[in-house]
């Protein structure tokens, strides 16, 4: 029985040690918790350590009540029963850490498990940030080729409206100098017609004289 109780307690600080370091046993050992803790091993494991616990009620109890002959009979107690109080000492105090070290095997197992599972939620999420990163970087790319070309259509407006607003300023210089230029030939026109209406008052004043001077011969 001890000895046995001994092999479970160097099992048990073994599989703490391969819980400690890193190494290919420990994801063995942890494959191999994770099946345990699956269909009846939780009902199992439950009834082995309910079992080792009342077998440490048991010893516990047998030591009080070797304890209690020997306050009976006056405090002395007999080599049969020293022996028999260490025996179950030593089992009580093997169980105790058995159920002790089963307890530390259970929550490293759980820490662990829930430590891969955070580590894989955040490489996800790393692997999100990424993606969206790059996504971004890509639409920032997008983004600045089509500032750039609307940069470029820009210019090119701006010189196209260079271009037309000289057009416009000749289009309108020309047209002052043509409205100049009619004004010039207007005048020049009510000039002549001015030269002509006096040319035909002439012509008619000289006309009259001719036929007053014809008529006074022919008398």
């Amino acid at each position: 029985m001890i000895q046995l109780l001994f092999a479970v307690i160097f099992s048990e600080m073994a599989m703490i040690l391969l819980f400690v370091f890193k190494s290919p046993l420990r994801k063995f050992l942890i494959m191999s918790l994770d099946r345990l803790k699956r269909g009846r091993g939780p009902v199992m494991v439950k009834t082995v350590a309910g079992t080792v616990f009342l077998v440490l009620i048991s010893s516990v109890y047998s030591m009080v009540k070797i304890q209690k002959r020997g306050i009976d009979v006056g405090g002395v107690v007999n080599p049969t029963d020293q022996v028999l109080m260490a025996k179950h000492l030593l089992e009580a105090t093997l169980m105790g850490s058995i159920l002790f070290l089963s307890l530390m095997i259970d929550r490293l197992h759980h820490y662990i498990r829930e430590l891969r599972m955070r580590r894989k939620s955040m490489e996800a999420v790393k692997k999100q940030n990424r993606s969206f990163e790059d996504g971004k970087v890509e639409e920032t790319k997008a983004l600045e080729t089509e500032v750039s070309t609307l940069q470029e259509k820009l210019k090119q407006l701006q010189s196209e409206l260079e271009v037309k607003s000289k057009e416009v300023n000749t289009s309108e210089a020309n047209a002052a100098a043509l409205s100049k230029q009619s004004e010039g030939f207007l005048l020049e026109y009510d000039r002549l017609l001015e030269e002509n209406q006096n040319l035909r008052s002439q012509l008619q004043s000289m006309d009259l004289g001719l036929s007053r001077s014809t008529s006074k011969k022919n008398t």
